[in-house]
């Protein structure tokens, strides 16, 4: 318990005498930082929730963001009555007083699906013909035709789907699930960002805020890694400047950061003290997450990359590696998925980038008996219009699009949900946003309704207040 300090000490004496103390700690605690080793994975970062109210199937969860809107015409829900009407009037019945993007108010014209399905997997099920590597693996992964949003978008769709609100502030489904239940990992953080670009669509910016912590302590936000070059800026130290003078100056920087806090109480100074001890720590642990000399060739020519290349197969490399490793929660954004125009080559040019990657890191998972406690999502922020737009696109579309999941407890080889025959609204258990995040956090051993937070006079949780539900039917 702290002691009250003597009132006839001036702040300015307080200070120096507790930073004196915290330095004649310093060697103490440089001895500390530098003994912590690369692969030492501990409860260094612990959660909230010391006892989970359900059962854990879940350890981690690799979110695979497809920035921009897939159209799920092109990808995983078949619509061939919508082949039949290509070109003619979309029926009124449809899209009579719904809301629409930048079709609102044009002539509206049916557009079929532009490249063939093919039939995959023991229940036969059809997706593109694009994704035959997806379409090997579809044993292991539930499809969801039935998803729908809010939005209708790009910023407020991916607020919407990483925080549960349109409202930006929210924290992010990655930083309520480190909130809760901490990272196995000492040496790296327990929410990590890796973003990719592909070609043939519109580059939507992608801004931190979508991962951000919000209103939970800033300790939780994600940390973003380069897909290119070194993943963390100043990894190395400079020229004179080794490991242990390095601990020595986190140690006293950190020694005086507790002195401060002594006084004044933030919360958010025992944030920046975190932060510097896991920075010190990344610099010796991003060494070895990215050095893959180690893999093997057969599991570089699974994924189809080459490490370090910025591409969406590399960063599913890293994201198995990340997980491996005890970080809790890591968000993959591959982006050019808007297509308003040229969707038949644009979703040609995100089959080759992710179909063989995405397969890659289930079999890995799989392979190395992680998939049991690994929960992979694959989800856009919107699906695209069943009507064209300029002719060879699709406008943003909230009424229907896919997601599929794998692993942790969730039912391999299943179809879940349906939209009508056009693919222009989800009509067979339509499932929303907040029913996914439910979900998620249902196999993570959360009760979704119950994980919550006092903000503003209110009971803020990840899952809204519209009535979510877990997707029973999904989870084996």
């Amino acid at each position: 318990m702290n002691k009250t300090p003597d009132p006839g000490l001036r702040t300015s004496d307080l200070l120096r005498r507790r930073a004196f103390l915290g330095r004649a700690a310093t060697g103490l605690g440089a001895v500390a930082l530098a003994s912590l080793l690369p692969s030492q994975l501990t409860a260094a970062q612990p959660g909230v929730l010391t006892k989970l109210p359900l059962p854990q199937k879940a350890k981690r969860v690799i979110w695979l963001t497809m920035a921009g809107g897939p159209s799920h015409l092109e990808t995983f829900d078949p619509k061939p009555k919508l082949g039949e009407l290509h070109g003619q009037p979309m029926p009124e019945s449809f899209t009579k007083g719904q809301q629409l993007a930048q079709l609102q108010g044009q002539a509206l014209t049916c557009f079929g699906p532009q490249h063939p399905f093919a039939k995959f997997g023991k229940n036969q099920t059809e997706i593109c013909a694009l994704f035959p590597h997806i379409g090997s693996v579809l044993d292991d992964i539930c499809l969801i035709r039935s998803m729908r949003t809010d939005a209708i978008n790009h910023d407020p769709a991916h607020m919407f789907m990483n925080t549960g609100s349109q409202i930006a502030g929210r924290p992010s489904m990655g930083a309520w699930v480190t909130y809760g239940l901490g990272a196995e990992a000492s040496n790296l953080p327990g929410f990590v960002v890796l973003t990719s670009l592909g070609r043939g669509g519109q580059n939507q910016p992608i801004a931190a805020r979508q991962w951000s912590s919000g209103f939970l302590p800033s300790k939780y936000q994600g940390v973003q890694l380069r897909s290119k070059g070194d993943p963390v800026l100043y990894l190395t130290n400079p020229p004179g400047i080794n490991r242990e003078r390095q601990g020595s100056d986190v140690a006293a920087i950190n020694a005086l950061n507790r002195s401060h806090d002594a006084l004044v109480n933030d919360p958010e100074i025992a944030t920046r003290i975190a932060q510097y001890e896991m920075a010190f720590q990344m610099q010796g642990s991003v060494p070895e997450l990215i050095d893959v000399s180690g893999e093997g060739k057969a599991t570089l020519d699974l994924y189809g990359c080459q490490p370090g290349d910025g591409s969406f197969a590399s960063n599913c490399l890293l994201a198995r590696r990340l997980a491996e490793r005890g970080t809790r929660f890591i968000q993959l954004y591959h982006k050019d998925w808007d297509h308003h125009g040229g969707v038949k080559q644009g979703v040609e040019f995100k089959a080759q980038e992710i179909d063989r990657a995405c397969m890659a890191l289930i079999t890995d998972l799989k392979q190395r008996g992680m998939l049991d406690s690994t929960l992979v999502v694959w989800a856009g922020e919107f699906g695209r219009t069943p009507m064209s737009q300029g002719g060879d696109g699709r406008d943003h579309h909230n009424q229907a699009m896919s997601v599929w999941l794998a692993g942790a407890g969730i039912k391999g080889g299943l179809v879940y949900g349906a939209t009508d025959e056009l693919g222009y609204a989800a009509i067979e258990k339509p499932t929303t946003v907040h029913d996914l995040h439910a979900t998620m956090l249902n196999q993570l051993g959360i009760q979704h309704d119950a994980f919550s937070i006092k903000f503003q006079g209110l009971d803020a949780k990840l899952t809204g207040v519209e009535g979510a539900k877990v997707i029973s039917d999904i989870i084996a």
